[in-house]
């Protein structure tokens, strides 16, 4: 089973056609990607107690999110307002000030030890915005810790929001050395870090301690540094973009999703990693690129199923 912890909010995408309601929230959507592929998923999440907490509630359960570990908030929910261009592309702008996803206490999270889990993934606003993010960084450091399960983060940063730059290259520094797995855009890194090169970025993860670091370049596929020192690209899979909304979290998912399948996910974590072949890592990243292509394709953050990836990649 992998758990994933973070912000289940509302999209409000606004288009030419008018503006909709739609669930969102990058770890939401990482775990409904997960779900749809057929891998056990629980989220730990805290919904609103409003209609659009019960909407989230109802589109995770649908999913077949487990959502056993999720915290009933009396807070409202968090909204994301998506506005697309001509070529689908989002830009967002946030209402979160008292909402839901960012109240964690140490109370909320559940003891991992002695579950089912085999990963833990988090990442985006969930491990930057206070106070929520200092209780999800413990829980990051408990298990890295304890070497029984996978640690993933996505950066999916948001400068809009978190503009204090180098107050986020320190979070980000410290939050990714208790990573064994970590994945970024390249949009993350240019703004992270503005006078590096991605390959710099990656090789510094991994002096960090990071077994496997993941770069999404959009158009132009994806890298991949493996706990071997070798580097795997991989093309974008060519698709009609409808818009962009969701295709980072569905990338995520369809990795994690993969790698679940290799067994490579769990209690030692490195080393299990470390037993990925490159021509696994090839096959990882082609997975993860596919169902990127697919979400992007259709409207909002609308990943696929097993079924239709296991078509796609078998043609």
């Amino acid at each position: 089973m992998i758990v994933v912890a973070g912000e289940a909010l509302i999209d409000l995408v606004v288009s030419a056609e008018g503006e909709r309601a739609v669930p969102g929230g990058s770890p939401a959507n990482v775990a409904v990607t997960l779900a749809r592929l057929d891998q056990p998923v629980r989220l730990l999440a805290r919904l609103g107690a409003d209609g659009y907490g019960k909407q989230l509630t109802e589109h995770l359960t649908a999913n077949r999110v487990d959502l056993g570990w999720a915290v009933r908030a009396e807070q409202p929910t968090s909204v994301a307002v998506a506005t697309l261009d001509a070529t689908g592309q989002a830009s967002y702008e946030f209402r979160l000030i008292g909402t839901a996803d960012w109240q964690w206490t140490p109370q909320e999270l559940p003891e991992l030890a002695g579950t089912l889990a085999t990963a833990l993934h988090t990442g985006s606003l969930a491990l930057a915005l206070a106070p929520g993010a200092q209780v999800l960084e413990d829980l990051l450091a408990r298990e890295r810790r304890r070497d029984g399960l996978t640690v993933s983060i996505d950066l999916n940063l948001r400068p809009g929001i978190v503009t204090d730059r180098a107050a986020e290259q320190a979070r980000v520094e410290r939050q990714v050395s208790l990573a064994h797995l970590v994945k970024a855009s390249d949009e993350d890194l240019a703004w992270l870090y503005p006078d590096r090169t991605v390959s710099d970025v990656m090789a510094g993860w991994r002096a960090a301690g990071v077994c496997c670091a993941v770069v999404t370049r959009g158009g132009d596929g994806a890298w991949l540094l493996a706990p071997d020192g070798s580097m795997h690209e991989e093309p974008a899979v060519p698709t009609t973009v409808v818009d962009t909304v969701g295709a980072g979290d569905a990338f995520t998912g369809g990795l994690l999703a993969a790698l679940a399948d290799l067994d490579a996910l769990g209690d030692r974590p490195a080393g299990r990693l470390a037993a990925v072949t490159a021509e696994q890592w090839a096959a990882v990243l082609r997975q993860a690129a596919t169902v990127a292509a697919l979400t992007c394709g259709r409207r909002g953050a609308d990943p696929p199923r097993r079924a239709e990836l296991d078509s796609l990649l078998g043609a």
